[in-house]
């Protein structure tokens, strides 16, 4: 019996001994300590685990180093750095780890000491290089980080070995000029690198801080015609929406590459875009006259031309018919060299909205939409284009039964598509304008889930406009007038509408259609480009009607005409924020929100 219990004390005395060493080896209690802040218990743990690992791995000994900075026992933290570097002399961590100590301490020249040994210590290796960096970056040691990697560039005889990190250092430090300077290092070194590099000072480049990114360029484009330096500079111009340079740089680049135009036709859409139309004219004449007729690019270019010039008359403060005449020409030229058909439907398209819009020839853009739709070989969007605003100009003209005819055709063509919905909802207008509201509000409820924002925005408005006044008998008359005054504004027949309101206002004194009478009147004055008037008007039902469902419309309005039609930005501006603010649920309140910052200066994607 005393046999078998020292047998089992003897058994029991084996099994602790192995179980105590496994159990202060354990990593995963170590670790726990560490993270809830028990270092003693931590440190003692790590130091068995740094023993265990014979310095093959560093991290044991960074934790059990940190425990020892933070119970601040600052000889033991010596004690250990230095036995550590005894097994391993080359290892530059340990010296950053020795610094560390000292800066604890307080003794920062000894700390420095210690970095600037890490650093000379540092050997040959690229991911060495990039361990001691991310070392110093991890405790936000940035210059020390810098020094690294300048280092690392002598070592591997190639100074632009490592140019984008170090443009990632000065950028997290503040330093605007050395991050250009190093991230224009990369794209000289590695020109794959264009993209992201634009990406980044698309990120952080302030709109303040592109003129240094242009003066560096300017400066390096002296000495050496880097073509990626070429683009980064044209890039750079785009940006700041300075098109008209960024012109002059594009061409130099395009004569350089020999290309056959695409950047400068990209440019040219990109201005026209931006309403830069003088520089987007420049842009496609460029194409026309320097690569000739056989450019993939030249007709494509004429008939954008044509269409800039159109949109800077007709977007203009002021234009005379004499204006409209020569561009009307300008149309008929370009027309008369080229077969009227499926490569010139976009403009007879263009040519016939003029006529209806702007010369009021309503006849001359029915003829032009029908002829084009006889012609044979026309695209079925192109054809269900034409007959959309072929149908415009015979309710124009007051032949609503072609008008429906032809909206149908487009829906049932085009029944999933952006433009039959479109069709669809002017067909439901039209049953508006001709007083079947209720069959009307039934099309509105659907396209509201309409895949293009306007057409959805457009018609969840006369929804809940139809909803709100189709409450009784008299309103029902009440309405049927004011929809009959709105077919007048879009027939051009103003005076007949201001009739026609004069009519509504006189026999139902008492309606709820007294703001949307004023704003009906506003979108008069602002199709005559009497804006001044639209403006106090919208502005009156604002101030008047705040509570009535044309209040945002009229604001967004009045926002539009300051920033595009008066020059006042600032007003435009504060309207904006009105809209998103006060009006959060509106269907402008995105848009006002993304105008809003354009205008403040925001970088908006």
């Amino acid at each position: 019996m005393k046999l078998y219990a020292l047998r089992v004390i003897t058994l029991m005395t084996v099994l602790t001994g192995f179980a105590t060493p496994a159990r202060a080896q354990d990593p995963n209690l170590a670790n726990q300590y560490y993270l809830n802040g028990e270092y003693e218990k931590a440190a003692e743990l790590y130091a068995q685990l740094t023993e265990a690992d014979r310095g093959l791995s560093d991290y044991y000994f960074e934790r059990y180093f940190d425990c020892l900075l933070s119970l601040e026992q600052y000889d033991e933290g010596e004690k250990a750095v230095k036995k550590q570097l005894k097994k391993s002399p080359g290892n530059s961590k340990l010296y950053v780890f020795y610094g560390n100590l000292y800066d604890r301490q307080g003794k920062t020249a000894e700390a420095g000491a210690q970095y600037e040994m890490a650093i000379a210590k540092m050997a040959p290796d690229y991911a060495a290089v990039n361990a001691l960096a991310n070392t110093f970056i991890n405790q936000a040691k940035y210059d020390f980080a810098i020094k690294t990697f300048e280092r690392g560039g002598e070592l591997f005889r190639d100074p632009t070995r490592f140019a984008y990190n170090l443009g990632e250092l000065y950028r997290r430090k503040g330093d605007t000029a050395k991050m250009i300077e190093c991230f224009l290092n990369c794209v000289k070194a590695d020109p794959g690198r264009l993209i992201t590099i634009q990406t980044q000072f698309d990120r952080y480049l302030a709109d303040t801080e592109f003129p240094e990114l242009q003066s560096q360029l300017y400066a390096r484009l002296q000495t050496d015609d880097n073509a990626d330096y070429i683009e980064l500079l044209a890039w750079s111009f785009v940006h700041r929406k300075d098109f008209k340079s960024a012109l002059r740089q594009y061409k130099a680049l395009d004569k350089r590459l020999g290309e056959p135009g695409q950047r400068i036709f990209k440019l040219a859409a990109d201005a026209a875009s931006a309403r830069d139309y003088d520089t987007a004219i420049a842009g496609y004449e460029y194409i026309m006259q320097e690569k000739g007729a056989q450019n993939p690019f030249f007709f494509d270019a004429k008939r954008e031309a044509m269409s800039c010039r159109r949109r800077k008359i007709t977007e203009g403060y002021s234009y005379t018919l004499e204006d409209l005449r020569l561009l009307e020409a300008d149309y008929e030229s370009f027309l008369a060299q080229y077969d009227r058909g499926r490569s010139t439907a976009y403009i007879i398209i263009q040519l016939a909205e003029l006529e209806a819009f702007f010369i009021n020839d309503l006849p001359k853009a029915i003829r032009l939409l029908n002829d084009l739709l006889r012609s044979p070989g026309i695209d079925r969007n192109s054809q269900a284009r034409a007959k959309i605003n072929l149908a415009d100009y015979y309710l124009m003209s007051g032949e609503i039964w072609e008008s429906t005819l032809l909206y149908s055709q487009v829906d049932k063509d085009f029944r999933e598509e952006m433009l039959g919905q479109e069709a669809r909802f002017k067909n439901a207008k039209l049953s508006y304008f001709n007083g079947d509201f209720e069959w009307a509000q039934a099309q509105f409820d659907v396209l509201k889930a309409s895949t293009s924002k306007l057409i959805a925005n457009d018609a969840l408005d006369l929804a809940v406009f139809i909803m709100d006044n189709l409450n009784t008998d008299t309103t029902t008359e009440a309405m049927a007038l004011y929809a009959a005054a709105e077919l007048l504004v879009f027939q051009n027949r103003f005076e007949e509408a201001f009739l026609k309101m004069d009519t509504l206002r006189l026999n139902y004194p008492e309606n709820t259609l007294q703001d949307d009478i004023l704003y009906l009147q506003a979108q008069v004055f602002e199709k005559k480009r009497e804006y001044a008037r639209a403006a106090g008007l919208y502005q009156q039902v604002a101030e008047k009607f705040p509570e009535d469902i044309r209040a945002d419309n009229s604001l967004y309005a009045l926002a539009i005409l300051y920033e595009e039609k008066l020059g006042e930005p600032e007003k435009a501006k504060a309207l904006y924020e009105k809209i998103f603010l006060e009006f959060s649920g509106s269907v402008f309140a995105v848009d006002a929100r993304k105008r809003f910052r354009i205008l403040r200066g925001d970088k908006v994607q």
